[in-house]
């Protein structure tokens, strides 16, 4: 198991942006893809990005591609979602989650069952 606590959240005007953090700790030197769920108030939790072990590879949902970057430092163990350009619509409760690969270029996947560790969420509200 890996624990994720997400960060850098808050509140801000339309057209700001953000920079979200994933911590993780525990088995992390195992392999793990990462990914960012949001979830608005009545809401089913959404997809937002992933990225692979390495970093080399990312996907992101069509509706935050333009706006949005997943990164990594595995150095430190820590996910990143740099979001630009934010709009009201953004406002969510951010979510990373992780789940063990085994190669390097893989993605966990689009769906929150891909994913087995959650971190609580970092809430982000934009106004206009």
């Amino acid at each position: 198991q890996v624990q994720l606590v997400e960060s850098g959240g808050g509140l801000v005007q339309a057209g700001d942006a953000l920079r979200l953090s994933c911590a993780a700790s525990g088995r992390t030197a195992s392999n793990y893809a990462m990914g960012w769920f949001r979830q608005a108030p009545g809401k089913e939790r959404e997809f937002v990005a992933a990225i692979s072990w390495s970093g080399s590879v990312t996907r992101y949902a069509d509706s935050v591609k333009d706006r949005f970057t997943i990164s990594r430092d595995n150095a430190k163990n820590t996910v990143f979602l740099q979001i630009n350009s934010l709009k009201p619509e953004d406002t969510a409760v951010y979510f990373c989650a992780a789940r063990m690969v085994f190669a390097l270029t893989a993605l966990a996947g689009t769906r929150p069952r891909d994913y087995d560790n959650w971190g609580q969420g970092t809430q982000v509200t934009v106004s206009s």
